[in-house]
């Protein structure tokens, strides 16, 4: 959905001269795709059809959101505003996603089900965002990402406060 919300942005139509942003973003969408091909290809059926119906939910969501922004709004300004809005809160939440494990990781000690590259990814990702945003000022992009980078940064201070006590799966357990 963040993919589809930026290139969805990014368009002339929304917010003209933005073609970096539509570009990387139908990259990833491109990627995103084919992750989810190999998902439902090989995954169990019932993973395949909650996978289906958050898919359903987020094209209905993603057209009701064109369809009020084309059909209400009539200047670039206010297109930008208000699909720039739900740009913020999508990139937040994808950036804060990894976050939700934060409690299991202080109380195990452990950062085992927090993979160290995709918290340095969405750190370094979020900071190379927010450096475009502060180059061309706009602050829809600055919000989602410089949050990001704040999230990214979260996460890896998490993990460096707790990297040591994480057990390594081919050590032994001590003997008695």
């Amino acid at each position: 959905m963040n993919c589809l919300l930026w290139i969805f942005y990014g368009m002339p139509f929304n917010h003209p001269d933005s073609t970096l942003v539509v570009t990387i973003n139908a990259t990833g969408l491109v990627l995103e795709l084919i992750y989810l091909t190999s998902f439902l290809i090989y995954g169990k059926n019932s993973h395949r059809k909650k996978i289906i119906a958050w898919l359903a939910i987020e094209l209905v969501g993603l057209g009701a959101i064109a369809g009020l922004d084309l059909g209400f709004f009539h200047t670039h300004a206010s297109r930008s505003n208000f699909v720039g809005i739900f740009c913020v809160v999508f990139g937040i939440i994808m950036y804060g996603s990894p976050l939700t494990i934060m409690w299991k990781v202080i109380r195990t000690k452990s950062v085992e089900y927090m993979p160290f590259p995709l918290s340095l990814a969405a750190f370094l990702n979020g900071c190379c965002w927010t450096t475009y945003a502060l180059l061309k000022f706009d602050l829809f992009i600055l919000i989602a990402n410089g949050t990001g980078a704040v999230l990214g940064l979260t996460q890896l201070i998490l993990y460096a406060c707790f990297w040591r006590t994480t057990p390594r799966k081919n050590e032994r357990p001590p003997s008695e």
